[in-house]
Order: C-alpha cells, then sequence, then structure tokens
C-alpha cells in the first residue's frame, strides 16, 4: 500500500514580494509565484505521481497553487478540502507591516522573537506553537487517516502551518523547526508507514 502525503508551500505571493507580514490576509500570487506553483506540478508529473484527494488553506495563494499544480498533473477536478485550520500563522497587530519597518519600530531583537521563537506570538496573533495546536488535530483527525487507508494527499499550504506538519512528521524540536526554511513551490514527498512514521522524505526544491 503507498501512504503518499506531499507538502507544498505556496509560490510567492504579492505580499513576500513587498516583504510584508502576510498572516491571515489574502494577495494572490505574483508572477514568480504562478510560475513556481506550474513548476511543481511539473516535478510531480515527472515523478509520475497521482493524488486521490487534496486539501488547502481558506486562502488564495494556497488554493491558487494548489489548482496550477493540479491543473500540470490534469487533475483538475481533484477533490479539495478547503479549512482555515491550515491558513497561516496570524501576524497579529503586524500583519500588514513591512518587516523593515517592523525592525524600526519594535527594534530587531523583538521582530526576530517574534519571527523565530516558537512560543512567543506578536501582539493579538499566534505563535508557531499556538499554530501547531489547530493544525496538528485537524492532521490527525483528517489527513492522516486518509493516508493510512492508502490515499494520496497533497497538502497546499503556507510556511508555519506546513512547519507545524514537518515538526511532526519528522519529530524536531522547537529550536530545529523555527530554523527550517521552506523554499515557496518546493513539494516535500513523504511516504508513510502504517503507523504514520514517516519512511522516506525526498525535497524537491532546485
Amino acid at each position: 500500500m503507498e501512504r503518499l502525503l506531499v507538502l507544498v508551500r505556496h509560490g510567492q505571493s504579492e505580499w513576500n514580494l513587498k516583504n510584508l507580514f502576510t498572516g491571515w490576509k489574502d494577495p494572490d500570487l505574483t508572477e514568480l509565484g504562478v510560475s513556481e506553483a506550474k513548476a511543481a506540478g511539473v516535478k510531480l508529473r515527472d515523478m509520475k505521481l497521482q493524488f486521490d484527494m487534496a486539501y488547502t488553506s481558506v486562502l488564495t495563494r494556497a488554493q491558487h497553487t494548489l489548482a496550477l499544480m493540479l491543473a500540470e498533473l490534469g487533475q483538475e477536478d481533484l477533490e479539495t478540502v478547503r479549512d482555515q485550520a491550515l491558513n497561516e500563522r496570524d501576524y497579529g497587530d503586524i500583519t500588514g507591516m513591512d518587516k523593515d519597518e517592523a525592525r524600526a519600530k519594535f527594534g530587531d531583537e523583538q521582530v526576530h522573537i517574534w519571527r523565530r521563537s516558537f512560543d512567543i506570538p506578536p501582539p493579538g496573533g499566534e505563535s508557531l506553537k499556538m499554530t501547531a495546536e489547530r493544525v496538528l488535530p485537524y492532521y490527525r483527525a483528517e489527513i492522516l487517516p486518509r493516508v493510512l487507508e492508502g490515499k494520496r494527499i497533497i497538502v497546499a499550504a503556507h510556511g508555519n502551518s506546513l512547519r507545524s506538519l514537518i515538526m511532526d512528521l519528522e519529530k524536531l524540536t522547537p529550536d530545529e523547526i523555527v530554523a527550517r526554511e521552506l523554499a515557496t513551490g518546493a513539494p516535500l514527498v513523504y511516504r508513510l508507514d502504517e503507523d504514520g512514521n514517516v519512511v522516506s522524505v525526498e525535497d524537491l526544491a532546485d
């Protein structure tokens, strides 16, 4: 039985390009982001992968990325579940703020703590720990059981919602996961055993 789980961070968004804290705001992909998403689909097609089901967030940049990948795979009509449990981390009061402006206002060290600590949230927002506390129960209840029954699943989501999943899958420490960089539009191909443990992982980043 093939227990396949593919995770993909959305392609570059308009706010990624502008260096803004995006969180739950809903910008679309840039031209580069569209190209990244299409390229991700081509990589999966070259591996001759097909999917039984897809999951994504309620945010446009993830949904658009998924749609572009599925078009390359010839699976435009794939059953897809959209849920805010897979949304990006909420950046609260600094959402929409330029990252350089935030450093000027709050100081480099404070902004670094908000961005890269595991359990310290920005004002009014979520830490990575809090993000994981909504992502992982959803994964364990909705996604993992389908993978374990042999369905091939693709998830298009966001840097921090995917970090939550990767931390759990790869059994990483908080320090290890906050240091983990995820390229936009780069699929991670996991194969799991009957208990949901990772047998192999392939990073399709260039």
